[in-house]
């Protein structure tokens, strides 16, 4: 469960890195310039980590059923190999879903005053600047991406349907069906805010819904989410909330000896 939690927090950062920066920058100077390269560059790396962590998050569900469904193979099925393996493999989709919007929007034709209307490179605000013909990269935008987009989706939601059939099948006690839900409940808040934005900027991504809304939607799961994943993931570890009381402790502790220092000085 930590090395898949360790991978999600480094897409995390790697995606803050990338497109808050240039975000702020653009609230605090105005409109700031990007290179064609650097606007592919970023567009690539958004897409890379964006589509990593949908098959990510399917790992983790799946590594949530068999916690849950089968805990005696657990530690056989989810080998530290396997969960390698399977971070590999994430990363690896996510690099040739992103490989093929960068060599495809590459091949594009952009001609007049080309201004991104948007904080960062994303597909569908250059698409609208493209002088030529972009009926291929709809395409794949409409097949792939939603594919990539809502293949993890699925595995997520069969995977808390056996959750949910086991808990009230082969579980008698009250407590006991509520136990697994807690211990997903972290999980499924990420899922929430990645998905429910995501779904609605594109699926179906060909959509003509307002820029406005496309930004706020953008907004949402490339900084807000980022920045609450470590909140739910920590607040709800037994393990970090203890650690978090002795470091508050110890704090409290160290300003109380402060002061009483300073107040014998004082006399």
């Amino acid at each position: 469960m930590y090395f898949l939690l360790g991978n999600l927090s480094c897409l995390h950062i790697i995606y803050a890195t990338l497109t808050g920066p240039k975000m702020l920058t653009g609230l605090l100077f105005g409109h700031q310039p990007i290179s064609f390269g650097g606007c592919l560059a970023q567009l690539h790396f958004c897409h890379f980590l964006s589509s990593t962590e949908a098959v990510l998050l399917a790992t983790m569900a799946y590594d949530h059923y068999v916690a849950i469904c089968n805990p005696w193979r657990h530690t056989l099925v989810m080998s530290p190999q396997t969960c390698l393996l399977l971070a590999l493999a994430s990363r690896s989709i996510g690099f040739v879903h992103a490989m093929m919007h960068s060599v495809m929007t590459s091949q594009l034709n952009f001609c007049g005053h080309n201004h991104v209307h948007h904080f960062f490179c994303d597909i569908k605000p250059l698409l609208n600047l493209a002088c030529s013909s972009t009926s291929l990269n709809m395409t794949l935008l409409n097949v792939i991406t939603t594919s990539v987009v809502l293949g993890p989706f699925a595995l997520i939601v069969l995977s808390y349907i056996y959750i949910i059939l086991f808990t009230f099948h082969k579980v008698r006690s009250q407590e006991g069906r509520w136990k697994p839900f807690t211990t997903c409940a972290s999980h499924l808040t990420v899922v929430a805010l990645l998905y429910i934005p995501v779904l609605f900027n594109y699926t179906p991504p060909s959509s003509g819904s307002s820029l406005q809304r496309d930004v706020q939607v953008s907004l949402l799961y490339s900084a807000v989410t980022p920045a609450l994943n470590p909140f739910i993931y920590t607040l709800r570890n037994q393990d970090m909330r203890t650690a978090l009381k002795k470091m508050l402790g110890k704090k409290s502790h160290s300003w109380r000896n402060v002061t009483k220092t300073r107040t014998r000085l004082r006399m």
